[in-house]
């Protein structure tokens, strides 16, 4: 097995992961009440919210909407396909 294919094997689950992750904060935007210190929704703060503060300091909630968690689903998202998608950097290096 070469490293490009366990790169791929890392990389692509893990960047799917926090895909869903983005997802579920964006959902979880909807419902301001929600205490994101407790669990289960800590297991989501958690991973993400280092990733979601710069992006809030240039880029601030739209009428009272934070779109941090979109920003980063997208780019996350993109990052999976050009590397580990089917026609991605890493599976061209197999």
């Amino acid at each position: 097995m070469s490293n490009a294919t366990i790169a791929i094997w890392i990389i692509g689950p893990l960047l799917s992961l926090y895909t869903l992750l983005f997802i579920f904060r964006i959902i979880l935007t909807w419902y301001p009440q929600v205490e994101l210190n407790k669990m289960p929704f800590k297991l989501v703060y958690w991973p993400t919210e280092p990733l979601l503060i710069p992006v809030r300091k240039v880029i601030p909630p739209i009428g009272g909407v934070d779109i941090s968690p979109v920003i980063w689903a997208g780019v996350v998202s993109l990052l999976r396909e050009l590397l580990a998608g089917q026609q991605g950097l890493l599976r061209m290096l197999n």
